[in-house]
């Protein structure tokens, strides 16, 4: 009796950027013709790599389902270059199943080895700092991520809760598959790549650049913060609607507004008040798109949501009364209302300000030439730059990110806790950053996502933590 039997070729083997083994392949104890991926130890690891489902057999020993099928992550992303080609052979056997000759027909050829731009020993320290004050606190979940900002090297990409990709692979655990499934917390999302997050005050560099750009205010006219802002409900004179600050800030300028996040500055800078003219709905949606917030690509790793920018549009569409009013501008102009945005657009936006308008494509990759892809260049005037640069160090020094003037490392950042749902109960904590400030390298951004809202302990204090400071 003749019949084809396919041989595979070995899965590629993952490695980190420093040449440490990720996932290899390990010899098959069922005795099939492919070899099963192991997966590291570490945690912190599995929504980046992923997981595979293997090539299955029918009862009588043949492949219904001979790919590869690589799910999320690298595994999924790169699964053509990982796969290589499989091969064929001719097998003659006897009437009791005894093999008597082979002959190949077609040789398999061994998927692509992988080089990640991740370092495997940062990537777990984040991870861990993210479990524990999540754990601790009370936040659903939280992502990490860093950035060299002059090549677009992801340095560490972190998502917690994770399933374990072992498990998931060899379904060698059904219970604890079952657990994942119906834990409250997600560990299937990749919170990094797929979640999407109110950003609240993280939005404050961006637009200050985009005011700057404008030429509507100097950066150093000063706005007073009394503690809030008042309209006059044009239909009620009795009635005004009032807008307010998270305290009384006195009298700040574009710096200071930044570093103490200032709302009524944002709010005015904005949205206009008095003689101050504001930006617009149009402009700050404009100018948020040219940092990346807002856009979603088919073709990439990591920006696979959208995200939104409320607008006019957007509020008529999604509400019955869909009149844009002066307050949802204000709203938007501190990252609240509709505003949505992951933490990989917060990170390349970041790092595009550290890196003074350049916008490096960001890549899973090691990149193995000096060549480095842009996906844009925003050629404002070095000196709008450098204000907010300034604003972000200061934020560091007696601002709201204050926990993080650490010693020996100087370091620029920007905190924001976004309130969520009309009864503001929770809130996700946000760090975005760079350092070292005066020269810079490696941008970060961190989302702790719906803790409580009295609490203190968020993101920054992630991002603060010097073992992982010493790291970068």
């Amino acid at each position: 009796r003749l019949r084809h039997t396919i041989i595979f070729g070995e899965r590629g083997v993952i490695y980190d950027r420093n040449g440490e083994v990720l996932v290899s392949n390990t010899i098959n104890e069922d005795k099939d013709s492919f070899s099963k991926r192991r997966y590291p130890e570490e945690k912190g690891l599995s929504h980046l790599l992923g997981y595979v489902k293997y090539p299955s057999k029918d009862s009588a020993g043949f492949y219904y389902k001979s790919d590869f099928e690589g799910v999320q992550g690298v595994e999924k992303f790169f699964n053509t270059q990982l796969s290589g080609t499989k091969g064929l052979k001719i097998v003659e056997t006897d009437a009791l199943g005894d093999v008597q000759s082979e002959s190949l027909l077609e040789p398999p050829v061994g998927g692509e080895n992988i080089t990640l731009s991740i370092d495997k020993r940062l990537n777990e320290k984040l991870y861990e700092y993210i479990g524990e004050l999540s754990d601790r606190i009370g936040f659903d979940g939280g992502a990490g991520a860093l950035i060299d900002i002059k090549t677009g090297e992801i340095l560490a990409l972190a998502s917690f809760p994770e399933y374990d990709s072992e498990i998931m692979t060899n379904t060698n655990d059904p219970k604890a598959v079952q657990r994942y499934s119906k834990d409250s917390r997600k560990p299937f999302l990749n919170r990094a790549i797929d979640g999407l997050y109110t950003p609240g005050s993280i939005v404050k560099p961006f637009l200050s650049l985009a005011v700057l750009n404008e030429k509507l205010i100097d950066p150093r006219t000063e706005i007073i913060s009394t503690g809030s802002i008042s309209i006059q409900n044009p239909y009620d004179p009795t009635k005004k609607s009032v807008f307010t600050d998270w305290k009384a800030h006195g009298a700040v300028d574009m710096r200071r507004a930044i570093a103490v996040s200032s709302d009524v500055y944002f709010y005015e800078v904005g949205g206009g008040f008095g003689d101050q003219k504001g930006l617009g709905i149009e402009k700050i949606e404009q100018y948020m798109r040219l940092f990346g917030f807002g856009e979603d690509s088919k073709d990439s790793f990591f920006f696979t949501k959208k995200g939104t920018i409320p607008n006019p549009e957007w509020k008529e569409k999604n509400f019955e009364d869909g009149m844009w009013r002066i307050g949802d501008t204000y709203n938007t102009s501190i990252g609240q209302y509709g505003f949505l945005a992951t933490l990989m657009q917060a990170l390349r936006g970041v790092a595009t300000i550290a890196n003074d308008g350049k916008m490096a494509e960001p890549t899973i990759l090691k990149r193995t030439t000096g060549k480095v892809d842009y996906v844009r260049e925003i050629p404002f005037d070095q000196s709008y730059y450098d204000v907010v640069k300034e604003g972000m160090r200061l934020s560091v020094l007696e601002g709201t990110a204050k926990g993080m003037n650490l010693p020996n490392i100087e370091i620029a950042a920007k905190t924001g806790t976004a309130e969520l749902g009309t009864a503001k109960k929770y809130v996700n904590s946000w760090v975005i950053g760079f350092l070292p400030y005066d020269k810079p390298r490696v941008a970060f951004a961190t989302v702790m996502e719906k803790g409580p809202h009295d609490n203190t302990i968020g993101a920054l204090y992630v991002m603060r933590l010097p073992a992982l400071v010493r790291m970068m």
